[in-house]
């Protein structure tokens, strides 16, 4: 039986009042579609738009090359082109785009070899200037507010095996004397080789077998400040921060995000697939952040942070660190009730990390630790808390999708199918200023859809309004589930967007399509269903 049996559905007092009351009224209103009818093969992932040519760039997994789209009308957006980049590496991973200049960040065939970055003109069929080398398996580029630099987070994956781990790299490519001149500079965590007993006194999760500190952190997202000067990057398998100094490419700093306590009431969350109902609960469990995308954003003259917290395990031949709860030798002291936790309807369907935890090594775990904060977070320009969205991104979608609660992205009648892993796991998140407000467009990537948040008060943000594309009544793998799994998202501002209203536009990897959004406003919120919109 459940630990407090009399709790079937639990959702805040706190979750309901801002279902009924919104704190400001806009909402994203799709109008423009494209549709590949490529089924969970990431045809859409990472987007980028040039506000001269009105040009979408969208990485297409399925293929490997970059696809461009014409977003004249954003109503129909028409594939014009797509570069072939097979002579360069594997696939682009990633698309950035400022002032005229698309960079591209690309895999090697060689997972483990070094990447390269392409520029292209975004004009006419896209022109090469430049094709420079970089860190292994970039897996994110971005340009400097001022387009001076490019980043690139270099994760550095290790072969399935584990016998071939390359070091996680973060590459600034100086733009500065023009990009057929462009020169490359690498910021290396190997200066931390020899802090690692620090680094994990502080709490950095530093475990992968036989890997010094720089081949174990994976760089995976970059924000930068808005001064062009500091860069944020998110080591998202360590639970950490890097800071970077882009000048002088130099890693300054790795923060350690800390972990969830998910016994505070304020972070309860549905822990198993295996009950047969939204039953948000508090548990003896921590949960490590692990975010996946960060961005940042300019209010009362100071930077912040904000993070998708996903969750990622590390799970290969060589190595896997997860693990279920029931799977596992609880210690009785710790968890004196270990009989009941175990059961399927409690915490024993739960992924864990069996990287901690046992404390006393002594084969049973005195602390559990489960994989993403199923949450937000904001932080400020030192990395440390400034809020925690807690249990609200699932108190959300209970309220507004209780029917498919958790569900899976690539499986309709999947409800709660998620609960034992990471939850909604928040991925992608875009930032923009619409009517002297700043809001945070966030994307879930496992039962979809997009929640905006007004964040001009970063230690106290407020929910404005969710809407989700998806159709849970149609097929997904026949193109009839509408938008599935939101991977990027990008804000287009009304001075460059092709009809002068502000945008959200996303790129959707399961379903393999990109919807576009205006960002109008409303007089109230409600429950939304635009799932008619792609029928």
């Amino acid at each position: 039986m459940h630990i407090l049996a009399s709790s079937l559905i639990v959702i805040a007092a706190g979750a309901a009042a801002l279902l009924a009351h919104p704190a400001t009224s806009i909402t994203l209103q799709p109008v423009g579609n494209y549709r590949t009818g490529v089924f969970a093969d990431g045809a859409t992932e990472i987007i980028a738009f040039d506000g001269f040519t009105k040009r979408l760039f969208s990485v297409n997994g399925h293929t490997g090359a970059v696809d461009v789209l014409s977003l004249r009308n954003p109503s129909r957006p028409t594939l014009l082109f797509s570069i072939d980049l097979a002579r360069y590496g594997k696939s682009a991973n990633s698309v950035a785009i400022c002032n005229g200049l698309l960079a591209v960040a690309v895999e090697n065939n060689d997972k483990q070899a070094p990447g390269r970055v392409l520029l292209f003109r975004t004009w006419g069929k896209c022109p090469l200037l430049n094709n420079l080398e970089i860190g292994a398996l970039p897996d994110m580029i971005t340009f400097t507010p001022n387009g001076r630099y490019v980043l690139t987070a270099n994760e550095g994956e290790p072969s399935d095996d584990y016998s071939n781990d390359p070091e996680g790299s973060v590459s600034i490519i100086d733009l500065r004397h023009g990009p057929l001149a462009a020169t490359v500079a690498t910021a290396s965590f190997s200066s931390f080789n020899d802090r690692k007993e620090e680094l994990l006194a502080k709490g950095v999760r530093i475990y992968g077998p036989n890997a010094s500190v720089a081949q174990d952190f994976e760089p995976e997202y970059i924000a930068v400040s808005h001064d062009s000067r500091t860069a944020w990057v998110t080591l998202q398998e360590n639970n950490a921060l890097a800071v970077i100094s882009i000048r002088y490419a130099t890693v300054t700093d790795i923060v350690p995000l800390g972990y969830k306590d998910h016994l505070d009431p304020y972070n309860k969350f549905d822990a198993s697939d295996k009950d047969d109902m939204i039953y948000l609960n508090t548990w003896p469990v921590y949960g490590m952040y692990l975010p996946d995308a960060i961005a940042s954003f300019h209010v009362f003259g100071r930077d912040y942070l904000i993070t998708a917290n996903e969750g990622d395990a590390r799970d290969y031949d060589g190595y896997s660190e997860e693990s279920r709860v029931k799977d596992l030798k609880l210690d009785p002291i710790a968890f004196p009730q270990w009989e009941n936790l175990q059961e399927k309807q409690n915490l024993g369907r739960l992924k864990v990390t069996t990287s901690q935890g046992d404390i006393d090594q002594d084969g049973e775990f005195e602390q559990l630790y489960c994989y993403g904060g199923r949450s937000f977070s904001i932080l400020d320009e030192t990395g440390a808390p400034v809020y925690e969205s807690g249990s609200l991104l699932e108190e959300i979608t209970a309220g507004y999708y209780p029917d498919d609660f958790n569900s899976d992205n690539d499986e309709n009648d999947s409800k709660d199918g998620r609960s034992d892993d990471k939850g909604p796991e928040p991925e992608g998140i875009a930032i923009g200023k619409v009517f002297n407000n700043t809001y945070a467009f966030i994307g879930l990537e496992r039962i979809g859809g997009i929640m905006t948040f007004n964040v001009s008060n970063p230690a106290a943000p407020s929910f404005v309004d969710y809407v989700n594309t998806r159709d849970f009544s149609g097929d997904p793998e026949t193109d009839g589930a509408g938008d599935l799994a939101p991977e990027g998202i990008i804000f287009v501002p009304p001075q460059q967007s092709p009809n002068f209203k502000p945008l959200v536009i996303a790129g959707y990897e399961v379903s393999g399509s990109i919807t576009v959004f205006e960002v109008v406003p409303q007089c109230r919120l409600g429950h939304h269903d635009h799932r008619a919109y792609h029928r």
